[in-house]
């Protein structure tokens, strides 16, 4: 199964990226995962389900230790196999 997920922390700052902003793109870089777009007000990456996974596992956990008070996420269904 293929796995898109859409996520954004919280709370922004405009003028410079705040540390949890910085450790999700690390996360969702490092992590093995096919597509990946980071931006400054949402973020997208899509894979095999494992990673997709353990992807958001990781970025929950260290974002809100970084001091994210908030993360949204959404991930959806996109594909049966992997690539």
């Amino acid at each position: 199964m293929r796995l898109r997920v859409e996520f954004t922390t919280e709370p922004f700052d405009l003028d410079e990226a705040p540390a949890h902003a910085v450790v999700a793109r690390e996360v969702i870089e490092a992590a093995e995962l096919d597509e990946v777009d980071v931006g400054p007000f949402g973020n997208t990456a899509e894979g095999a389900a494992d990673q997709v996974l353990g992807a958001v596992d990781a970025l929950l956990r260290r974002t809100l230790q970084a001091g994210a008070t908030r993360v949204s996420l959404q991930v959806n269904v996109v594909g049966e196999g992997d690539r």
